[in-house]
C-alpha cells in the first residue's frame, strides 16, 4: 500500500499537464471532475493546474481530439485550457511552449507526462528528478495503437528521499521509456486516415480515464495498492502494477536487456 503525501490534503495542489494531445487533452479535460470531488469532501483547496504544449491544431487532430476545424493553427494548450476555464469559472493556467532541459517544473507536486516520444519523456524525468526538484508525483502516460499504459511515481528529488517503499518512476521500472534511440522516426500523422490506422479511437480516453480514476482513489482514500496499469482495448483488459519491490526489480530488469540487446544491433557492422 501506498500512502498520499500528507501535505497534499491540506492546501492546494499544483498540477502540471506536460502535452495535449490525445492522452494529454483526455486527461485535462477529466480533472475538473477531480478538483470538484475534492473540494465536495472537504479538501481546503482543490487542484491548480497548468497545460504545456508548443503544438498547433491540425486537420489530424480534430479525429481524435477534442478540437474543432475552426481552431485549426492555435496552440492546443491555450485553447484547451481557455475552453475549461470559460465553462467551469476557473483561472487555471496555460503555456503555448514545448518542455525543454531548461523548463521548471520542478516547482510542482504532481507532473503528468502525457507525451509520444521517448525523448520528451527522458527531458521530463530529468526535470523531475534531482537535488533540484520538489515534484511528490509524477504520473506518466503512454499508449500504441491499442493499448497503453499509466504508471504514477515518486521521482528521486529532495522531496521523496531514497527508499525501499518509493514509488518507482515509470522511467525507472522501464529504463526502455526513456531510451530516444527506440523513437519511430515517422513523424507525426499527416492525415485523418492515418491518424485512425495508427491508434484506435478511443484508447487515448481509455487510458486518461484509469489514470484519472487512480487519482482520484488516491484523493479520495488516502492510499492505493497499485501504481498504475497496463491497458488494452483489442483485449478489453486491464493489468494492475503492483506496488512490490520484487516485481519492480524483475521489470527494470527486463528493460535493461531489452535496451542491451537494441544496442548491440545498433553497433553491429552492416553486410557488404
Amino acid at each position: 500500500m501506498h500512502q498520499i503525501h500528507a501535505d497534499l490534503l491540506r492546501r492546494t495542489v499544483k498540477v502540471l499537464v506536460i502535452g495535449c494531445g490525445g492522452n494529454g487533452s483526455a486527461f485535462v479535460g477529466g480533472l475538473p471532475y477531480l478538483h470538484q470531488a475534492m473540494l465536495v469532501a472537504g479538501h481546503p483547496g482543490g487542484l491548480d493546474v497548468t497545460l504545456i504544449d508548443g503544438d498547433v491544431i491540425s486537420p489530424a487532430n480534430c479525429v481524435r481530439q477534442p478540437f474543432s476545424s475552426a481552431e485549426i493553427g492555435l496552440n492546443k494548450a491555450i485553447v484547451m485550457m481557455s475552453r475549461i476555464n470559460l465553462f467551469w469559472g476557473f483561472n487555471w493556467k496555460a503555456a503555448g511552449e514545448f518542455v525543454t532541459a531548461k523548463t521548471d517544473i520542478g516547482k510542482f507536486d504532481i507532473v503528468v507526462g502525457c507525451v509520444d516520444t521517448r525523448a520528451a519523456r527522458h527531458t521530463i524525468h530529468s526535470g523531475v528528478t534531482g537535488c533540484r526538484s520538489g515534484v511528490g508525483y509524477y504520473l506518466d502516460l503512454g499508449n500504441s495503437a491499442d493499448s497503453g499504459q499509466f504508471i504514477l511515481g515518486e521521482p528521486w528529488n529532495y522531496r521523496n528521499r531514497q527508499a525501499a517503499a518509493r514509488l518507482r518512476t515509470g522511467g525507472e521500472l522501464f529504463p526502455e521509456l526513456l531510451e530516444a534511440s527506440l523513437d519511430a522516426n515517422d513523424g507525426p500523422s499527416c492525415s485523418a486516415v492515418e491518424a485512425l490506422e495508427r491508434q484506435e479511437p478511443y484508447i487515448n480516453f481509455v487510458v486518461a480515464q484509469h489514470a484519472l480514476a487512480l487519482l482520484a482513489r488516491l484523493f479520495r482514500y488516502g492510499t492505493i495498492d497499485h501504481q498504475g496499469a497496463f491497458v488494452s482495448i483489442a483485449q478489453n483488459r486491464v493489468q494492475p502494477i503492483p506496488i512490490n519491490p520484487a516485481v519492480w526489480r524483475k521489470m527494470r530488469r527486463r528493460g535493461r536487456k531489452l535496451i542491451a540487446v537494441v544496442r548491440s544491433q545498433e553497433v553491429q557492422p552492416q553486410a557488404a
